[in-house]
This record gives C-alpha cells, sequence and structure tokens, in this order.
C-alpha cells in the first residue's frame, strides 16, 4: 500500500488521491453528456481505486455477479451539515430516550445491516449492491481510516441503527444507513451532521435524491458544480475522525459545544 494508508490523517492534494488507483476514469461530463448517470464499466474495488474514483466523482453500484459500474450521477444530492435542523419530534425524541452515539465501533455489523432489507416497505432486489464484495472493499477502506461508521445504541446496548459513507478531506461520502427502531436512522443522521460541523467538513454527498433523504433536509447540486467543488473539498484539511476511542455520546448530547470524537 506504500503510504495509502497514511494519507488520510495528511494534507492531499486532490492530485495524489486520482493518481492511486491503477485506472483512467473517464469525464463524467464529456462520456455521459445526457445525464444517465454511469460512466465506467469494470476494473476493481482495491482501496486505491475507491478512493481514485471518489475524488473524481464516482462511486460503485451495481448488482450481485454484475460488472463493477461507476456512476456519476447528475443531479447530485448533498446536504450542507451547518444547514441540517433536526425536526421537533426528533428533539423531543433524543431528549427523551437513554440512546447512545458512538463512532467507528461496529463498522462490520452497520454495514452488514445496511445490506438487508429494511423495515419501509423496499424489496430485497433493492439491497443487492451492497453484496459481500462490496461488504469487502468498504471494510478494507474503514481499515486504513477512509470508512467510517456512525452507531446508535439502546438502553440495553443493542445496536439500533447507524450509517456508513467515506470521509476525505472536507467532505462525506454516505452510502446506506438502517435502523432497527423509530427514527434511529434520523439520529444517527443528526450525529453525522454535528459530527462534521464540528471537524470542518463542508459538505454530505447523499448521491441519489429520494423522499427520505429531501425529508432530511437534502437537496441536489448540477453535476458540474459538485465536480467543481471536489478539488477544493478533498484537498483541504480536516480533523481525524478517531477510531481507537470508545467514547460515546448520549442523544441527549448531540447539539453539544463539546467536540466529539476527534482528535
Amino acid at each position: 500500500m506504500g503510504n495509502f494508508s497514511q494519507q488520510n490523517d495528511s494534507h492531499i492534494t486532490p492530485e495524489t488521491l486520482k493518481s492511486l488507483g491503477r485506472y483512467d476514469f473517464p469525464n463524467p461530463i464529456s462520456i455521459d453528456p445526457d445525464g444517465i448517470g454511469i460512466v465506467a464499466i469494470g476494473g476493481d474495488l482495491a482501496p486505491q481505486t475507491l478512493i481514485s474514483a471518489y475524488a473524481q466523482g464516482l462511486f460503485p453500484w451495481f448488482n450481485e455477479d454484475e460488472p463493477i459500474a461507476w456512476w456519476c450521477p447528475e443531479p447530485r444530492c448533498v446536504i450542507v451539515p451547518t444547514d441540517y435542523k433536526p425536526s421537533k419530534s426528533l428533539r423531543k425524541q433524543a431528549d427523551r430516550t437513554r440512546w447512545q452515539l458512538t463512532l467507528n465501533q461496529a463498522f462490520d455489523d452497520v454495514i452488514h445491516a445496511c445490506s438487508l432489507p429494511r423495515s419501509d416497505g423496499l424489496s430485497e432486489g433493492e439491497h443487492t449492491w451492497i453484496h459481500e464484495e462490496m461488504i469487502e472493499a468498504y471494510t478494507a477502506l474503514h481499515a486504513h481510516g477512509f470508512a467510517h461508521s456512525i452507531e446508535v445504541w439502546d438502553e440495553k446496548g443493542a445496536l439500533i441503527g447507524g450509517l456508513y459513507g467515506l470521509k476525505i478531506g472536507r467532505i462525506y461520502f454516505g452510502e446506506s444507513m438502517f435502523h432497527r427502531a423509530s427514527n434511529a436512522s434520523k439520529i444517527a443522521f443528526w450525529g453525522l451532521m454535528r459530527l462534521c460541523e464540528q471537524s470542518n467538513v463542508a459538505l454530505v454527498d447523499c448521491q441519489l435524491p429520494n423522499d427520505h433523504l429531501i425529508s432530511l433536509g437534502a437537496t441536489t447540486l448540477p453535476r458540474p458544480h459538485f465536480l467543481a467543488q471536489l478539488d477544493t473539498l478533498i484537498g483541504s484539511g480536516s480533523t481525524t475522525w478517531r477510531k481507537d476511542s470508545h467514547k460515546s455520546l448520549s442523544v441527549s448530547l448531540i447539539d453539544t459545544i463539546e467536540p466529539w470524537q476527534l482528535k
């Protein structure tokens, strides 16, 4: 891996990240002028390939036993952490529960939970893209300090919700979330927003818009606008998110001004 495992903790340049992979990804706007979203087929899911792709605005999305497909949708769904405001009902729930938030304490459990059929009526087929090959790839990114999970635990210590994604510089690329208790994924998302705000992460990429994300405050950017911001965001420093701390945070304290899980 060379210096790859150290690059997440240092000042990195867009050129360095883009050059990590073995493949030359095409320019999304040139190869996909109609905005269909898919820009390349093939390659691999090695950590270097993934980081190089994300640094260029691409992410993998494909079903099991299909070729790897790389996407850059038009438009792009995003949310600015400082703009996020939880609903009054979510605040009330946070105040009256004894749930706890953690960071990077159950990545494997979170990504496997995200791969299962959801309780919101979506069919199993909608989740086949988080298959074993994807799980192995993002688990490797977690080991290298790029992929992160946020977990929500109930008062009995059971994992009831969470999310995972990648942090590169000042942008967090969200991948998926899950819940086993009402609003647990929304609590995890709220925790993500505050963690991003405290660590100078300026934008969260939600990839594709859906009703749930829009209800949380996400919006859309034209693809060229999103891509134009990438070099600045990934080339700017932000505070490192800890992997070695078991410190938890009561969900009633999400909006505390005290930094959480940072170094």
